[in-house]
């Protein structure tokens, strides 16, 4: 059973973020950034299903310029079989990330697609459930918890009103949520292996991907300050704040 698993790289969720001066977007020059924490929960599971016996490879791979080998390799030192590298210095939008995970499906014939649920830097959690559309396979979104056997996979779903359990056929997408395990740390000799192991890279033009994106972002904008708090001595002095900042 193969499983690939899509592996972004990310500004580091403990950076704070800053917006360029002239609004194109969020300064990147300089900041460290990492594996995105869904991405990282994904890659743990996949590795868990090969410790188990129920996967024998295990492909991490990413859309993202050339410099983001290092990243891969952190992958493959996680654990991680082998890598793919998409090459682009674009940036990439949910539906055409799909497209392009669509083409390496056509060519590696994964059991499994594992992705997180979500990028910390655009929040968008639309690809996972465009890959499966496209692919015209299954898809269980927000897993917490994930069981295969049978060519099946059991997901309990996170949702809003608790928890819900789906099976689905393989081969089918899974989308991890953050309460499905908590990634292993990554050792010295772990890193050091991670060197050798085989590192693919495909120029994201050869694919053949329409990248003809829907969504065009105007501008940047860093979220408002908040305004200093205030101190009430009552209830009523609470109440006549509140009114008075038409709150209300």
């Amino acid at each position: 059973m193969k499983v690939l698993v899509g592996y972004k790289r990310v500004i580091d969720a403990n950076v704070r973020v800053q917006v360029k001066p002239d609004s194109s977007g969020v300064v990147t020059d300089g900041v460290k950034l990492s594996a995105n924490p869904f991405d990282e929960i994904a890659l743990e599971e996949a590795l868990r299903l090969r410790d188990q016996g129920i996967a024998t490879e295990v492909i991490v791979a990413t859309i993202a310029p050339a410099d983001a080998q290092a990243h891969l390799r952190n992958g493959l030192a996680m654990g991680a079989n082998r890598a793919i590298h998409v090459v682009t210095d674009q940036p990439i939008q949910p539906l055409t990330a799909a497209r392009t995970f669509l083409r390496l499906i056509e060519k590696e014939q994964p059991d499994l697609v594992i992705l997180g649920k979500q990028a910390i830097d655009d929040d968008a959690s639309q690809t996972g459930q465009m890959l499966a559309t496209i692919w015209g396979r299954p898809q269980a979104t927000f897993a917490s918890k994930l069981e295969v056997a049978d060519g099946k996979a059991t997901v309990t779903r996170e949702v809003d009103a608790g928890l819900e359990t789906i099976e689905v056929d393989l081969p089918a997408v899974v989308t991890t949520d953050l309460r499905l395990n908590e990634p292993r740390f990554i050792k010295l000799p772990d890193i050091m292996k991670a060197k050798s192991k085989p590192l693919d890279t495909i120029a994201f033009a050869d694919l053949g991907v329409d990248a003809h994106d829907a969504l065009t972002i105007k501008s940047y904008e860093a979220p408002a300050k908040r305004s200093r708090g205030v101190m009430v001595s009552s209830a009523a002095e609470l109440v006549a704040a509140l009114k008075q900042k038409g709150l209300l």
